[in-house]
């Protein structure tokens, strides 16, 4: 990785699809409205940094550090957040889509979602507990032996979760929402 280090700066209006991405370590940076689809972020540290309306679709995170880093409106279509470093990694999404993303057999434990779209998103092995899926869509979202322990799952919507696969001890949900959870054995209530 380059020894470039970047502290303090904003980003605007990049298209880094056209511009060069200076590969680094990023302290305490705002990026706003800029474009990193299919950008190559590898090994890239980002420390207390925000993305704002910026565009990381398809964006390569292989060994990535992500230490609270919070993205608030931003588009993470396809992004493999469980090839990334996981030591310490530390993120919110606001607003954000991340379909077709994947958390794979990530800790989860300081990540928070609120009102995003996760349709598709795997979740697979993740060690989710106490987290907080607040007004997201979970629209074919992947849970497979996840540990959802004490999840919340009150404000979610469209999702589908096995309870015979996954752990949700002391999950939270709607009495519609636990409804949602028969919807495997076909029965009927009511």
């Amino acid at each position: 990785m380059n020894d470039t280090f970047f502290d303090d700066k904003e980003f605007t209006g990049i298209n880094f699809t056209e511009e060069k991405f200076q590969k680094g370590e990023y302290d305490n940076c705002t990026f706003i409205k800029c474009n990193f689809k299919e950008t190559d972020l590898t090994a890239v540290n980002f420390i207390e940094c925000t993305f704002v309306d910026c565009d990381l679709s398809m964006a390569t995170v292989g060994d990535a550090s992500f230490k609270n880093v919070e993205f608030d409106s931003c588009k993470l279509l396809g992004v493999q957040f469980d090839k990334c470093n996981s030591f310490l990694l530390s993120i919110s999404f606001k607003k954000s889509i991340l379909n077709f993303a994947s958390f794979y057999q990530l800790k989860l434990s300081q990540v928070t979602f609120y009102d995003c779209s996760l349709e598709q998103t795997d979740f697979t092995e993740c060690k989710a507990q106490k987290l907080s899926f607040e007004m997201c869509s979970l629209k074919a979202a992947i849970f497979e032996n996840t540990n959802l322990q004490e999840a919340n799952f009150r404000t979610a919507k469209n999702f589908s979760i096995n309870p015979t696969r996954n752990n949700l001890k002391n999950a939270k949900f709607t009495t519609e929402g636990a409804l949602q959870l028969l919807d495997m054995f076909q029965i009927s209530i009511g």
